[in-house]
């Protein structure tokens, strides 16, 4: 039986996904963390987890479009490098393009963030 052209059935690439999701969720906190580490708080992990969770204020619109260019550009790069390798040097291949590419979306998120609450 085929699926929609296109679409894989192997479930390795929902935990790739779900592991770059994932990665960009720990690097937004480790950046998150050491922010509130290096302004004194006195519980920075706590003050870092309701920050992750606290997004109410959306970015304005260019910043939004960066951010989302960054991660479809990481996400075709990735997709780039799967497609062109194999074998072992396709995963590590691709599990370093894929830390390259959350590593850049999530500082990109971050330092935004910074500089439009410092704005307020």
């Amino acid at each position: 039986m085929y699926l929609a052209r296109g679409f894989s059935d192997d479930p390795g690439i929902w935990l790739w996904t779900i592991g770059a999701l994932a990665l960009y969720v720990l690097i937004t906190y480790g950046l998150t963390y050491r922010a509130r580490a290096r302004r004194g708080s006195a519980q920075p992990a706590r003050d870092a987890v309701h920050d992750l969770k606290d997004r109410e204020d959306p970015q304005p619109l260019d910043q939004r479009f960066v951010s989302r260019v960054i991660m479809l550009c990481g996400a075709g790069i990735t997709g780039l490098v799967a497609a062109l390798t194999s074998g072992v040097v396709r995963t590590l291949a691709v599990g370093l393009t894929i830390g390259v590419a959350a590593t850049a979306w999530a500082y990109y998120d971050h330092r935004t963030a910074r500089r439009a609450s410092a704005q307020r």
